[in-house]
This record gives structure tokens, sequence and C-alpha cells, in this order.
């Protein structure tokens, strides 16, 4: 697996000032971490598939039944995976174009503590308490 070090510890990331937000330091903190997740859903996937293809065929049905049902969780977590990886491609694209960071309905920053817990944030934390509440409000 490919590693991509940090180019610091994150304690220093979240002590720089406000006015260091998304400056080059942490434009490339923030590529090491999501190139990191990326590299780590790529391995996930290999290994995912060397499993799924060593795994031989149980004659006892309920033995197989069990079989069948844990490819069915694999393949689950692989498509979550899959997505992820679209989104951490968006978000690197984002950090070329110098949007990364910034809420995308309100254009204020997203803040390095969600971005640290959710790297492929797009929306600042108000702005997705309102969309989960009216994603809420459709439902019922």
């Amino acid at each position: 697996m490919i590693h991509y070090p940090l180019p610091f510890p994150r304690e220093e990331l979240l002590a720089m000032p406000e006015s260091a937000y998304m400056d080059e330091a942490q434009i490339e903190f923030f590529r090491a971490l999501l190139l990191q997740q990326k590299a780590e859903l790529v391995d996930n996937a290999r290994l995912t598939g060397e499993h799924l293809r060593e795994t031989e065929a149980n004659a006892d049905p309920s033995d197989r039944a069990t079989q069948e049902e844990e490819h069915a969780l694999e393949l689950r977590v692989r498509d979550r995976e899959r997505k992820l990886m679209s989104k951490i491609d968006q978000a690197l694209a984002r950090l070329d174009d110098g949007s990364y960071g910034y809420c995308q309905d309100t254009g204020d920053p997203i803040g390095l503590p969600r971005l640290l817990a959710r790297p492929t944030a797009t929306l600042c934390l108000e702005a997705q308490e309102r969309r989960e509440k009216q994603q809420r409000l459709q439902r019922d």
C-alpha cells in the first residue's frame, strides 16, 4: 500500500490561527489525508477481491448460506467505499480549484474540526443541519 504521511500532526493543524485557513500548508495536509484514505480504500478493494476469489464453495447448505451472506456484506461495504472514493476524488478536485474547505451553500469556512472528522465535507455544520432537517420534514 502506498503511504501518504501527513506533513504535520493534527494538533499542529488545529493550533494554527484562523488567518491560515486553507493556506498552502493546510491544503497539503488535507491532500495527504485524502490520498491516504484513497490508498486504504484501494487496498481494501484489492483484499476483498482476493478473498472472494479464494473462497471455496461449501456443500453444506447452511455453510453456503453463511458464506453468501458474508460475501453480500463485503460487497455492500465495497459499494459504500466506492461511493466514498468518488467523494474523495471530488474533494481532491476542490483542493485543486481552491474551493475545498468552504461551504457549497453559504461560502463560509467549513472549519478544521469538521474537515478532520469528515475530509469530504462540502457543507458547514449549520448548512448540513438545515439540509438534514429539510430531509426529515420531507419524509414525514
